[in-house]
């Protein structure tokens, strides 16, 4: 029962990751069961997106609060969470095509710590002047971590970019100077 249910979860973020559109019968199909067993687990497709969304926060928010533990400059904190949540960036970039759907009002409520631990993160880091003032924290730091996302979906495509591309090219949204930025990918001081 249970091994059911975690593949239909597995099934559903590559089959959504493809169409987010797609529907349970889909999934079920993907999944090799029928749509009463999806159904039996996840009673509907908002439900099914909850479970997912909560799973992405939960790897989410460790990835960063041990990033934050480990690195006391907030860019230094932003590069070590880039790194580390990048292999379930992609994963969970559905979540980003979802957020702005139907179930757009769940997931920024379930996303929410997720928000505010970037937000706080970007804040510490433009009041130690590490990070560009150009924006409020809240949006600096959701226009950064989106870059994350886009440069994953470049990457499922084609394969040329990674970890050290969509860290850089965060690093730089955020305001952080060229030569610091590389220097933090590539574990120099």
């Amino acid at each position: 029962m249970k091994e059911n249910r975690e593949r239909i979860l597995e099934v559903a973020l590559e089959v959504l990751g493809e169409n987010p559109d797609a529907g349970m019968g889909e999934i079920a199909v993907a999944a090799g069961v029928v749509r009463r067993t999806v159904y039996g687990h996840f009673p509907s497709r908002l439900d099914l997106v909850r479970t997912l969304t909560e799973r992405a926060v939960t790897e989410m928010t460790l990835v960063l609060t041990k990033a934050g533990a480990t690195h006391p400059e907030a860019d230094a904190t932003w590069a070590a969470f880039v790194a580390s949540v990048w292999p379930v960036t992609h994963r969970y970039r559905v979540l980003l095509a979802l957020r702005r759907g139907e179930f757009g009002e769940a997931i920024h409520g379930l996303l929410g710590p997720v928000d505010e631990l970037l937000a706080d993160l970007v804040e510490r880091g433009q009041d130690d002047d590490v990070f560009a003032r150009d924006l409020p924290a809240d949006v600096l730091s959701q226009v950064a971590y989106g870059v994350v996302f886009a440069v994953a979906d470049v990457e499922r495509s084609t394969g040329t970019l990674g970890a050290r591309a969509a860290t850089i090219t965060s690093l730089l949204t955020l305001g952080v100077p060229r030569a610091r930025a590389i220097a933090l990918v590539d574990d120099r001081p």
